[in-house]
C-alpha cells in the first residue's frame, strides 16, 4: 500500500505561484506513474498533469501547459507540481494519483487532496 499526501496549497493572488507537494509513505513511488488531476466546486475532477513512472515524459492538460510543472524524486519519495502564473479558474482542490506502470487505465492510490485558491 501507498499512502500518499498532498500540501503547499493556499491563497495566492492571480499571478502567484505554489508548489504542491505529493509526499508517498508505506511504499516506494518508484514503478507509479504519477498524475495531478483536481476538482473545482460544481465541476468534474479534470486531469492536469502526468509523470511516467521513470521520470522521462511528461504531459498536461491544454489549460495548464507553460505553467504548471510535473516533477519527481523518488529517493524522496515524493511528486511535486510547481504552478506559475496562477489564475482564479485555477481554484480546486488538487490530488495527486498512482498508477502502476503495466497498467493502462484506473488508478491504484488517491491522495486525499490539498486546497489552492486563487484570488483575482
Amino acid at each position: 500500500q501507498v499512502q500518499l499526501v498532498e500540501s503547499g496549497g493556499g491563497l495566492v493572488q492571480a499571478g502567484g505561484s505554489l508548489r504542491l507537494s505529493c509526499a508517498g509513505s508505506g511504499r516506494t513511488i518508484f514503478g507509479y506513474n504519477m498524475d495531478w488531476f483536481r476538482q473545482a466546486p460544481g465541476k468534474e475532477r479534470e486531469f492536469v498533469a502526468r509523470i511516467s513512472w521513470s521520470g522521462g515524459s511528461t504531459n498536461y492538460a491544454d489549460s495548464v501547459k507553460g505553467r504548471f510543472t510535473i516533477s519527481r524524486d523518488d529517493a524522496k519519495n515524493t511528486v511535486w507540481l510547481q504552478m506559475d502564473s496562477l489564475k482564479p479558474e485555477d481554484t480546486a482542490v488538487y490530488y495527486c494519483a498512482a498508477r502502476w506502470k503495466l497498467k493502462n487505465a484506473g488508478y491504484d492510490y488517491w491522495g486525499q487532496g490539498t486546497q489552492v485558491t486563487v484570488s483575482s
